[in-house]
């Protein structure tokens, strides 16, 4: 059964939602088992819904793959927009926890969500599954034995991106991220492999939707290389001024979550030759990940991004730990063992936890092309880094 409370703007239930809830309920009603709830804490309104539609869909996409149930339960899925505002997102998250009785909060996009949900989901005995948001602190010395991360810490798409820089010998870098944890996690991931001059360092709002301002200053200090993470709608306007200014012909563009699937049907054109950075893509050569993307469109209509894909292997983690735990919740300790091994086929292919919780797994840069049917993704153009972990996993205390 799938529940959605909170979105401003919601999207009539869809036939994907609709064939969950059968599936989920069955027809003549009867449960074998206790439903397994699941809270889905996404951002589904204003500019940045695209990505948390992605988040919703994929996560819901991988429970209809598994029937409705894991491990023999049903599985209820409560969705809620967080709006992009900490304080709403503490409010929803503790209803699911104290009301909902919740068994697992999947989620959110943004760091300074998660932030916010953190601490009150996994110190209440959930278990919180990142689909995307990774904060290097969470990494490190404040990781939690209940939280898990199925994407990325958050420095380690732009890490790529400045190795990407310092092997081609682009000297100097004009950087432009959100003033947020995850924008001054994505500067520092870029820093970490690039080492040459920093023209500027420009971190704009949260939700910044004009840079007129911020592209005079890039031409004028005419950078080898551009590297920026505007995810969203800032990644949308950004891109577009950007070939709007003539800059596209001028300077390299290399960028996390700022060119990918949530945002180009709304850039298309003006996206194509981008460079990105990302641990799998549409055109990822699994036959696991061709069912999946080929799946999503049907479902979908739109090409998914690394949202829908980290999302839906969210679904097939927790559908490895139940099965492992043979659908029990009630033993912590070994739903956590379970969790932790990873037992299942990760879309993009190799994939195992680190001892933070977050996934050791190889990076790639990617590049925006327009597909024979007209529809936008992008597409590996080379390996960077091969089962790389992230830096922080040493100062974590678990073992």
């Amino acid at each position: 059964m799938i529940t959605q409370r909170g979105a401003k703007k919601q999207r009539p239930i869809s036939a994907v939602q609709a064939s969950l809830a059968l599936l989920a309920f069955g027809i003549g009603g009867a449960q074998a088992q206790e439903p397994l709830k699941i809270g889905l804490v996404s951002v589904l309104s204003g500019p940045q819904a695209t990505l948390g539609q992605q988040v919703r869909d994929g996560f819901q996409l991988a429970i209809k793959d598994l029937g409705g149930k894991i491990a023999g339960r049903p599985v209820e899925v409560i969705v809620l927009d967080d709006e992009l505002k900490p304080d709403v997102a503490v409010s929803k998250v503790r209803g699911l926890l104290e009301k909902d009785k919740v068994d697992f909060v999947v989620g959110p996009v943004f760091s300074n969500i998660l932030q916010a949900i953190h601490k009150p989901v996994t110190e209440s005995g959930a278990f919180l599954i990142s689909p995307n948001a990774g904060t290097s602190n969470f990494a490190g010395k404040a990781c939690h034995e209940n939280f898990f991360v199925t994407s990325y810490q958050n420095d380690q798409p732009h890490e790529v991106l400045g190795k990407y820089a310092q092997d081609k010998g682009y000297k100097r870098a004009y950087l432009i991220a959100p003033n947020y944890q995850a924008g001054k996690d994505s500067l520092a991931g870029f820093k970490r492999h690039f080492t040459g001059e920093i023209v500027d360092e420009v971190y704009a709002p949260l939700g910044q939707l004009d840079y007129a301002s911020e592209l005079a200053k890039i031409a004028s200090a005419k950078p080898d290389v551009l590297f920026v993470f505007l995810p969203g709608g800032m990644g949308i306007n950004f891109v577009k001024q950007f070939r709007q200014a003539g800059l596209a012909d001028k300077l390299p563009f290399l960028s996390a979550f700022t060119v990918d699937e949530s945002v180009l049907p709304a850039q298309q054109d003006a996206a194509i030759g981008f460079r990105s950075g990302m641990s799998w893509a549409p055109n990822m050569n699994n036959p696991q990940s061709k069912a999946f993307v080929q799946n999503y469109e049907a479902n979908f209509n739109v090409v998914p991004g690394s949202y829908a894909m980290q999302a839906y292997d969210a679904g097939q983690l927790i559908n490895a730990a139940l099965t492992a735990t043979k659908g029990s919740t009630a033993d912590k300790a070994a739903l956590r063992a379970a969790l932790k091994k990873a037992d299942f086929v990760s879309l993009r292919g190799k994939f195992k936890f680190n001892t933070n919780g977050y996934p050791i797994q190889d990076f790639y840069v990617v590049k925006v092309a327009k597909r024979a049917d007209g529809k936008f993704q992008t597409e590996i153009e080379e390996k960077v880094f091969s089962d790389y972990g992230d830096t922080y996993a040493a100062e974590c205390p678990l073992k």
